[in-house]
């Protein structure tokens, strides 16, 4: 690894890894505003679109392309753009991110016309593909001590789904005093910020012995790969098994095996794949990708659950939602002092378990559960979840070399970006056959698939579509609480260390 500019961490006073001063600390704080915004823009459109509607007049293909172009392009380009920062700079592939932020925040929020947003927005991930990677990847840099590296990824963890939690409640302040495109300019002193001190604060820092050409045929292909399977999953949550979102995803992973082929062949590859290989890094990589099937499925539900059963407003719905981040913010930091004293593997282990606890938790819920006892569960499976996957991010991101962790932090987010997608596809389908089963026969067809289709009729078939959508959580949290034993099975059997 090369560092240039900038400062590293400086020397303890003894024998072992250098130790952080409070410059590096510093620098972690200017890393966590776009980690922040970042994670924030996958959800912030989520009370926008009303005002945007009513402005600009979107068809409803255009309106789902608003929605969701940020998260593709952005899944689509992490692996790209986390090698690029390898191979030309992770501070420079930063401050690119974050000035392109800036000008795609000013270009969304003037938009004038459906296809100008949507294309602002596919600026936005193409910035916020820069940022991801290289926030994580810096953190490998600036903290060389395990024990303060596990601090700094704890961080991360949580300000990055505290960002996806927050999101829609920023959206709803703000468009609630202000018009839809205050969301967009929200972003700009942070980045204005990140600009003027991370020049001054992160180190420059890019892998050694990265010789020849950036291999653009690769990066093609990690985009041709990533984004189709991704969609094509989204749309099978969505609107069930159909033959061209199955074509798609099929596509997507054919393309998949050609990148990795090719990664094996060439002399520079963008991802190594002797880093699977490592036990830490690719069990690290499964179990995550496990913990976000469960999040990302069951929060579906939480939210329709907020609003369509209880009548929550959607603004109150996202406040009401904030409350299991006080699991994160108290579980994490907890998780990570106890895996200095106890082989992580066991703790992480122990993570997923408590989240397989809350789970069942909400197994048996009905309507008669008060709104305390939901949020209380899901405060004790949001907590284990993100200590597991603290654990998981710094023992992956501890286990990857030096000069390859730009792109081991890509690889590990895109994990994430599939365990969100399976999980509204998996765990999404189980809701909606339990939904369906527990409808009555007499009820109408469009009441039978959805509780939205449902609101439509009257009160004796919305009473009995509320009563069959909380059966269906109690169904996906289920299937929610079978995932996490599992990664807790695997998260012992592959990380723990061997003889």
């Amino acid at each position: 690894m090369t560092l240039t500019s900038g400062t590293g961490p400086t020397t303890g006073p003894g024998p072992g890894p250098v130790r952080a001063g409070r410059r590096e600390w510093g620098a972690l704080g200017v890393l966590m505003l776009p980690l922040l915004l970042v994670s924030m823009d996958i959800s912030v459109l989520y009370f926008a679109v009303p005002a945007i509607s009513a402005d600009l007049k979107p068809g409803a293909t255009e309106q789902l392309w608003i929605l969701d172009t940020y998260g593709f392009v952005l899944a689509g380009l992490l692996v790209t753009m986390g090698a690029l920062g390898d191979r030309i700079g992770r501070r420079r592939v930063l401050l690119g991110g974050a000035a392109l932020f800036g000008v795609a925040s000013v270009a969304a929020a003037y938009a004038g016309s459906p296809g100008a947003l949507i294309g602002a927005r596919a600026l936005l991930g193409v910035a916020g593909a820069c940022l991801m990677p290289a926030t994580l990847a810096l953190i490998r840099v600036l903290f060389v001590d395990p024990g303060q590296r596990a601090k700094a990824v704890t961080l991360w963890t949580s300000v990055m789904a505290s960002g996806i939690a927050l999101g829609p409640v920023v959206s709803g302040a703000l468009v609630e005093h202000f018009w839809w495109g205050s969301v967009f300019l929200v972003n700009l002193p942070a980045m204005a910020l990140l600009l003027v001190l991370g020049p001054l604060l992160l180190p420059e820092s890019r892998g050694g012995g990265g010789g020849g050409r950036f291999d653009v045929v690769s990066a093609l292909l990690s985009f041709g790969a990533v984004l189709p399977v991704i969609h094509g999953i989204k749309e099978i949550a969505k609107d069930g098994w159909a033959p061209l979102p199955v074509a798609v995803v099929v596509a997507g992973l054919l393309l998949a095996v050609v990148f990795a082929r090719r990664q094996g062949r060439i002399a520079h590859p963008m991802v190594d794949l002797g880093l699977f290989r490592n036990r830490a890094y690719g069990g690290a990589v499964l179990v995550n990708l496990l913990a976000m099937v469960a999040t990302v499925g069951y929060a579906v539900f939480l939210t329709q659950y907020l609003q369509s059963v209880l009548g929550r407003s959607p603004f109150e719905a996202a406040l009401w939602s904030l409350v299991p981040t006080g699991g994160v913010l108290l579980a994490a930091p907890v998780a990570a002092g106890i895996a200095r004293r106890v082989e992580r593997a066991y703790v992480m282990g122990a993570g997923f378990l408590v989240a397989a606890g809350g789970f069942s938790w909400l197994v048996g819920i009905d309507r008669g559960t008060p709104l305390w006892g939901v949020l209380v569960a899901g405060a004790v499976y949001a907590g284990g979840l993100v200590s597991a996957m603290t654990l998981a991010n710094e023992l992956a991101l501890g286990a990857a070399p030096p000069e390859r962790a730009g792109s081991a932090a890509a690889v590990l987010e895109s994990g994430q970006e599939f365990g969100g997608a399976l999980g509204m596809a998996v765990l999404g389908s189980v809701g909606a056959a339990v939904y369906t089963a527990a409808m009555p026969a007499s009820a109408p067809a469009a009441a039978r698939e959805t509780l939205g289709g449902a609101l439509a009729f009257g009160p004796s078939v919305v009473d009995a579509a509320r009563s069959a959508f909380v059966e269906a959580m109690g169904g996906v949290a289920l299937g929610a609480a079978v995932v996490m034993v599992g990664a807790a099975v695997l998260a012992v059997a592959l990380l723990r260390p061997r003889r």
